[in-house]
């Protein structure tokens, strides 16, 4: 599971605030899914963060993701194609990418919304996690843009 995330985006701001995001990552990291929280935020543009300060935020929030990827120079979200935090990609066990889009069906940044969401993301994983195929295997992703190195 990789989920694109900028601490300052008001999209993010949503799934954090409201417990959402942790509860995902509680939730299928103890059926052990990887999660990989990856910011893509380069120094200077919103949402970039040292290692101490991406350490404190995710203590803060009580988030649970397997490990945070500090990707500033935006390798690993452009070899991706990540567009927006949050931008959720599903890999299965073969390194196949079996989910991209977006984390709900509700695209805004109102934490009212998140409770009669449709969750795509544990939705795609419930079925790949009981051997099915993901039924809904792309989304458009929503949020803010991220913040590449060569990106406004």
């Amino acid at each position: 599971m990789l989920e694109w995330h900028n601490q300052g985006c008001p999209y993010v701001k949503k799934h954090y605030n409201s417990g959402n995001m942790q509860k995902l990552q509680k939730e299928w990291t103890a059926k052990g899914v990887v999660w990989l929280t990856v910011i893509s935020s380069a120094p200077g543009k919103q949402g970039y963060v040292t290692p101490a300060e991406a350490d404190a935020y995710v203590k803060d929030k009580s988030a649970v993701p397997t490990a945070v990827l500090l990707d500033s120079t935006g390798v690993v979200g452009l070899a991706y194609d990540a567009k927006t935090s949050p931008h959720m990609f599903i890999i299965d066990p073969s390194g196949t990418l079996i989910y991209n889009g977006a984390i709900d069906d509700k695209p805004t940044a109102d934490l009212s919304d998140v409770p009669g969401a449709k969750n795509y993301v544990s939705q795609a994983l419930g079925e790949a996690m009981a051997g099915k195929p993901v039924s809904l295997s792309t989304t458009r992703p929503y949020g803010c843009s991220v913040k590449y190195p060569t990106s406004e």
